[in-house]
């Protein structure tokens, strides 16, 4: 491992680089390795504090940056702990994928499948030995950290000395099941927001009406559609970024040489938040998370499962046409379709491999169903009432599932409510564990 340190507002930084193997299992790849990179943080006299690893939300999240770790969940955490930013690997500084690096291997789509929750929690591991001595050590898993983390539970069980979710108890359920609760929980949200901004609804369905009929480019160069468009809904799931969405739609039109067009200042900022190029592996693997649980229940793949679903729920036709007002035409939100991987420059040549992955039906397991239902490490888990991407009914049955597991369920916050409650919300799973 190599290490650099440095005082970041009178905190001890470490940042940590280690080789690991790139498929962990040595079924495929033979002795190749990868660079993982983590970054520890140590508050003033906490040198001997136990260890919290943080485990992001994504897939295809890097670890968080912030200018002063002494704030937010992070200043509060680090009362206790030493805390570990883990960039899992594909991101951040850690060895990063892009469509040309993916694209140059022999098997795009099984070099791909190197990138899941299997692999990271075999990394984690890997710094558990070197930076926590193999020591136990606590977890905090975000969104997809929490479904790391219950995949942490049922293959490490004796590593860890305690866990937390926020908004990541996955359902143990194939995606279908999933679907079919977020659908509805992403239309409620959608009602949610057209009620507080009653004009932007008239504006959205006027934008994606236009686009199904003008040619507009976005400033990476390609043509802005409505199924993208749509997927700015991903925005309606937290309540930091909910509120800014209204912002997008001040005047999206004006007139050039007797046309309506959309304003350069709409597609630049409709391009920022498109834009695969920050996270490509966000949409590539969105559905892979959930393959060995798909295949599990269903015996099959993932196969494009929001796409085949879509038509069932009013409002998510992708068809539908926006300005017939005897309809919803709602955002959409993690619903992945082909065309949020095909049309953006960034991934579109990954679409074929995201085809391979949505058809495989053979996954190495994750989740185990038996451990979880033994394991006694104490955990705590924030439940969003109306999470619309992991719903609160499943997580409520996982929960149930494992032993010393004690929940928060609340409709004060949304899905990003580490971020916006910062450290409220870790001083209050704190203290559920103490209870």
């Amino acid at each position: 491992m190599r290490t650099t340190s440095y005082i970041q507002h009178s905190c001890q930084v470490h940042e940590h680089r280690l080789n690991v193997p790139l498929d962990p299992t040595g079924q495929h790849y033979g002795g190749r390795e990868i660079e993982v990179f983590a970054r520890q943080i140590v508050a003033p006299g906490g040198e001997d504090r136990p260890l919290l690893v943080f485990l992001q939300g994504g897939p295809g999240g890097a670890g968080p940056r912030v200018g002063n770790f002494r704030e937010g969940w992070i200043g509060e955490a680090l009362s206790d702990y030493r805390v570990l930013l883990l960039d899992q690997r594909g991101t951040g500084q850690s060895t990063a994928l892009s469509a040309d690096v993916i694209m140059g291997e022999d098997d795009p789509a099984l070099f791909t499948s190197m990138f899941l929750q299997n692999q990271i929690l075999s990394d984690a591991e890997a710094f558990r030995a070197e930076v926590g001595k193999g020591k136990k050590w606590s977890t905090l898993g975000q969104s997809y950290g929490g479904f790391l983390t219950l995949g942490y539970l049922s293959q490490h069980p004796d590593a860890l000395k305690e866990s937390f979710f926020t908004g990541g108890l996955a359902g143990l359920v194939g995606i279908e099941e999933i679907y079919r609760l977020t659908y509805p929980l992403t239309a409620g949200r959608n009602q949610t927001y057209f009620k507080r901004y009653v004009e932007d609804e008239q504006a959205i369905r006027e934008v994606a009406a236009h686009l199904r009929d003008s040619d507009e480019r976005l400033p990476t160069g390609e043509r802005l559609t409505p199924t993208r468009l749509r997927s700015l809904g991903l925005s309606l799931g937290g309540s930091i970024n909910f509120d800014l969405l209204h912002y997008l739609w001040e005047g999206p039109f004006e007139m050039r040489g007797g046309q309506r067009r959309l304003t350069s200042r709409f597609l630049a900022e409709v391009g920022g938040h498109l834009s695969g190029a920050l996270s490509p592996l966000y949409w590539v693997l969105q559905e892979a998370i959930y393959g060995q649980t798909t295949a599990e229940a269903t015996g099959g793949g993932t196969n494009w499962a929001a796409l085949r679903l879509s038509s069932e729920f009013e409002g998510f036709d992708l068809d539908a046409d926006p300005l017939d007002l005897r309809v919803p035409w709602y955002l959409t939100a993690e619903h992945l379709f082909p065309a949020l991987v095909g049309e953006d420059p960034a991934t579109a040549a990954l679409l074929p491999v995201v085809e391979s992955l949505a058809q495989r039906d053979a996954w190495p397991q994750t989740y185990d169903r038996d451990v979880l239902a033994q394991v006694d490490v104490p955990k705590a888990a924030l439940i969003y009432d109306d999470d619309i991407y992991v719903p609160r009914e499943l997580s409520k049955q996982t929960a149930n599932l494992m032993p010393n597991t004690r929940t928060w369920v609340t409709n004060r916050m949304q899905h990003d409510g580490l971020r916006s409650g910062g450290s409220k919300v870790f001083d209050g799973l704190k203290e559920l564990l103490a209870e």
